[in-house]
């Protein structure tokens, strides 16, 4: 067997080992070779990734409780500070357990709750097992994808520099096990993706696209921040596990502090004393965690960065569309599901933001002509539907919104490959430029019809399991909720073969494009992750036990029932889209210009996405750029004023303080220096060193001094 210590070491070090390596070497020595390092380290990340996912089945069963399977490495201490006085503020029945078991054991000085210890801690358990090897798997076929997409490309190194680093961060977040670890590299991945978006940095749009996406997230980390803070003061420590009095993990022994997402917590988790705080307290924690979210994983209103996103490289748009950054919301979600199970209006919260943001994305995608932006606004509507399942308040939930997170990873890259391999060979992202594509291109476009038919639901590809719990879920807790999922449904199945339609049937609509198939070095990645996205899904699917399930083990959790009718309505209502698109795109029944025409100022509106940009340019970038512009003036003309008038009035003063010392300080001195000489140059004539002389003047001042007493 192998050591879980050692793989959950090996899985980050690996893209961190070829990051270092490409950066030092790449522009020198690798030159070409330059995806070397980062290829061959996701690859082996993504085997070691396996492994532990296989080891922790195996080992499932000596860890067990609500929260199930567990095993935390810690590295090193990064922070320990002791907090005495805040320690007296801790919960009276935690403090008087630990010190009775410190009394009793005679050992080492406890942990207590309120000491601020950081540990550099990586844990394995089923759900951070999926994830690394999803990340990872992805991560890898995308490398190789770039290989091939980003040839002859001057920034070549720099590329794959920042590809590894990227994956780097993702693995460190999902493998963290405590918040303050999780939000370093929550964002470490928020600068990669501003490094890659704005790769080409030449192009303006591509720098603006990179700033944009940055300083989004910001809005967003800040509220993740308060939460930290709120966690920390609120129940004493950071770590998602338990700690022992030795401070470290308590896995299997007894417990000094529990974690704030540790089995001692969640077994006890209506204990108001040692389990979760209930209340405004509780809401507060969990909006601020859904602010993050919302920002990294791109839901309203912080869901206008992404579709600019797409001024980067495609590759960098599957990898973080698909398995890296817009996912690590989702997966902070699911992993703080208890957190938000003690607050249900954070859940209708996050419940009712998925849902809107499904919606309004499906529709914007109705209206976009550029390739990448269509799947852009497609992967927010996704997105979405996941926090519908995150926020149904139940756990089956929750592994619906991760079954889909699993599937979309697949069919997404798929997708975005597929589009980067289709603009590779026409030079647009335009596809009313496009057309007649499947002729010439029939490997792209086999596998991308494979992931359309997954990303819109239909059976028996992996977007139709996945997607089916979710409005399951929908339907037996929110009804509301399951209406808005059908209506996102449709409009997947219409919008995602509009592009079918658009670009690989019909003729080419540009008379220079000279489309050819991409190499086999960007074709095969499309073929491994097409067989994927048709039959992934099996994993969740009832018929077959639903491993997906029984493996991110909750205890008392069976696999969700399947439903023949509402599958089956589901089934109508994407047939119904790809229906309608076929009739609007292939085989012209009704205009799309006249469906424009008749849909009038609406089209305007979603064609400018609700003018969101321009909202927040009114509301928040031009008020912001005014108070800059005014500190600035205030700054040349006041603050500089101040500092000018203090300056001329320093010069007077010094001009005075020059003048006094020349004829004041140095008047003064020069005076005495002047009756010092002039003193000793009387006594010169006095002085004379004659003995004769002082003799004689000695009698005559006793002569004076008799002849003063006489007078007297």
């Amino acid at each position: 067997m192998f050591d879980l210590a050692a793989l959950l070491v090996l899985i980050p070090a690996l893209p961190l080992a070829a990051c270092l390596a490409t950066a030092l070497f790449g522009r020198r020595w690798l030159r070409e070779r330059s995806h070397w390092p980062t290829v061959l380290a996701t690859v082996l990340s993504f085997l070691c990734s396996l492994l532990l996912a296989a080891q922790v089945q195996a080992r499932r069963g000596q860890t067990q409780g609500e929260t199930g399977f567990e095993y935390v490495h810690v590295l090193w201490t990064w922070a320990a500070i002791p907090a005495e006085a805040a320690a007296e503020t801790a919960q009276p029945e935690a403090r008087t357990a630990a010190a009775q078991d410190l009394a009793a054991s005679g050992g080492p000085p406890a942990v207590r709750p309120f000491d601020f210890r950081v540990d550099v801690a990586l844990r394995a358990d089923p759900l951070s097992a999926m994830m690394l090897a999803m990340v990872t798997f992805v991560s890898a076929l995308v490398a190789i994808y770039s290989a091939g997409y980003m040839q002859g490309d001057p920034g070549y190194p720099r590329f794959f520099t920042y590809l590894a680093l990227f994956v780097f961060s993702m693995t460190m977040l999902v493998a963290a096990s405590n918040f303050v670890l999780l939000y370093v590299f929550w964002e470490a991945v928020g600068l990669c993706s501003y490094l890659l978006i704005g790769f080409w940095f030449q192009k303006p749009a591509a720098a603006a696209a990179g700033k944009k996406a940055f300083l989004v997230n910001r809005v967003g980390d800040f509220g993740f921040a308060l939460g930290v803070f709120l966690l920390f003061t609120t129940y004493g420590t950071l770590n998602f596990h338990d700690v022992a009095a030795d401070g470290s993990p308590a896995v299997g022994r007894e417990v000094a502090v529990a974690g704030v997402l540790g089995h001692q917590r969640v077994a006890q988790a209506d204990d108001p004393a040692r389990g979760y705080v209930r209340g405004g307290t509780a809401l507060a924690i969990c909006l601020c965690l859904l602010a993050g979210a919302c920002g990294k994983s791109a839901q309203f209103p912080l869901h206008v960065w992404l579709p600019d996103a797409m001024e980067g490289p495609t590759p960098v748009s599957a990898l973080i569309h698909a398995a890296t950054m817009v996912t690590a919301g989702v997966y902070m979600v699911a992993r703080c599901t208890p957190l938000f199970m003690a607050a249900p209006e954070a859940q209708a919260i996050v419940a009712c933001v998925g849902g809107f943001t499904a919606l309004l994305a499906a529709v914007i995608a109705l209206s976009q002509t550029d390739l990448k932006r269509v799947l852009a606004y497609s992967t927010v509507s996704q997105l979405g539907f996941m926090f519908m399942a995150l926020g149904t308040g139940t756990v089956l939930g929750v592994l619906a919104a991760m079954f889909h997170l699993l599937t979309h990873a697949f069919f997404k890259a798929l997708l975005f490959l597929g589009a980067g391999s289709v603009i590779h060979a026409m030079h647009t992202n335009d596809i009313k430029a496009m057309g007649g594509l499947a002729r010439v291109m029939p490997a792209t476009y086999w596998t991308f019809l494979i992931g359309t038919l997954a990303l819109a639901g239909v059976p028996p590809f992996a977007g139709f399991w996945s997607k089916d719990e979710i409005l399951l879920e929908a339907f037996h807790h929110h009804r509301g909720l399951y209406a808005i999922g059908l209506a996102a449904a449709f409009l997947t199945a219409f919008y995602m073969f509009r592009v079918i339609f658009y670009t690989f049937t019909g003729t080419t609509r540009s008379p220079h494009a000279h489309p050819h198939e991409s190499p086999a070095v960007m074709t095969r990645p499309l073929w491994v992750l097409a067989a994927f996205s048709a039959g992934i899904g099996l994993v969740g699917a009832p018929f077959f036990g639903n491993p997906f399930h029984d493996y991110l083990h909750f205890e008392g959790i069976k696999a969700p029932a399947f439903d023949v009718r509402l599958a089956a309505l589901k089934v109508i209502v994407v047939g119904a889209g790809i229906a309608a698109a076929a009739a609007v795109y292939h085989w012209r029944v009704v205009s799309a210009g006249a469906l424009r025409r008749a849909a009038g100022p609406l089209v305007t509106l979603v064609a400018n996405k609700y003018y969101f940009d321009e909202l927040y340019a009114v509301a928040v970038v031009r008020p912001t750029l005014a108070v800059g512009r005014a500190l600035r003036t205030f700054d040349v003309y006041v603050i500089d004023l101040i500092v000018n008038l203090f300056g001329f009035a320093g010069l007077g003063l010094a001009r005075l303080y020059r003048v006094f010392d020349l004829y004041v300080v140095d008047g003064v001195v020069n005076l005495l220096g002047w009756i010092a000489r002039t003193a000793g140059g009387v006594l010169r004539y006095v002085q004379t060193g004659r003995a004769q002389n002082y003799l004689l003047a000695i009698a005559l001042g006793v002569i004076v001094l008799l002849a003063a007493g006489l007078f007297r």
